[in-house]
């Protein structure tokens, strides 16, 4: 994102900036050892092909859910606030695989004085759908930029 998005930038059915990655298997180990996550199946390709019959070790699933709100943050900038996130993962994606995560404008409002916005977000490989989600975020108005 190239400046700070704001409230007035944002309209109904806008697409939040794609985020596309792939994620790597020395990746996946490193957040499994950060998450104290000891399922082999995220970090040992034999293991998860030999023994879990999955082609190769899967992307773990908060993985997944970090990067999806990675593209949220990215987007509304560091003014903007995330304020409510929740995703869904519904499946599998494996090391090497290029991942989209993609969200929609479904509202803005003002609520308490905030400026909110609410958001339809997922996490995509070649256009299926690996995690939907929802987000709410408040970004500034014009008139509060300094």
């Amino acid at each position: 994102m190239a400046g700070q998005l704001h409230f007035e930038d944002v309209t109904v059915g806008d697409q939040i900036t794609t985020l596309r990655t792939s994620v790597d298997e020395i990746q996946m180990f490193l957040f499994s050892a950060a998450t104290y996550n000891a399922h082999r199946i995220h970090y040992d390709k034999s293991w998860a092909v030999d023994v879990e019959g999955y082609s190769g070790p899967l992307v773990q699933g908060p993985l997944q859910a970090a990067l999806l709100a990675r593209a949220v943050t990215d987007w509304i900038g560091g003014a903007g606030t995330l304020v409510t996130y929740s995703a869904q993962n519904r499946a599998v994606a494996f090391a090497g695989q290029e991942l989209d995560f993609v969200g929609t404008v479904t509202a803005k409002r003002e609520e308490d004085g905030r400026a909110l916005v609410d958001l339809e977000i997922r996490g995509e490989r070649d256009g299926e759908l690996l995690m939907p989600g929802t987000a709410t975020v408040t970004l500034p108005r014009r008139t509060e930029a300094a």
